[in-house]
């Protein structure tokens, strides 16, 4: 069964209709398909590791658990996390440099 976030299931008071289609699609994006269950619950914690979400991590963590991740898999998933974020400071600092040539021109 799909773990739908708690401040999702508030809108279920809130706007029962929008609930619904928001749940839906929870529903279908984590339904296990060409990659499964554990595989996208470490893609989503990954997503909210760099979105800086600290609560989505903890559940997410406890939930890949569940699906038998160990604490290495996890960890990969926060690298790739943590790779993504870093490569825009890398990209713009560059720009520090532009007088210079690059090594491969």
């Amino acid at each position: 069964m799909t773990h739908i976030p708690g401040f999702v299931n508030e809108y279920g008071t809130i706007d029962g209709v929008f609930f619904e289609q928001v749940k839906k699609v929870i529903e279908m994006a984590m339904a296990p398909g060409a990659l499964d269950a554990k595989t996208k619950v470490l893609i989503v914690l990954a997503l909210d590791t760099l979105k800086g979400a600290a609560e989505g991590v903890k559940v997410l963590a406890a939930q890949a658990r569940e699906l038998g991740a160990t604490d290495q898999e996890l960890a990969e998933a926060i690298r790739l996390a943590y790779f993504v974020a870093g490569m825009d400071p890398l990209k713009t600092g560059l720009n520090a440099f532009q007088h210079r040539p690059h090594v491969n021109d």
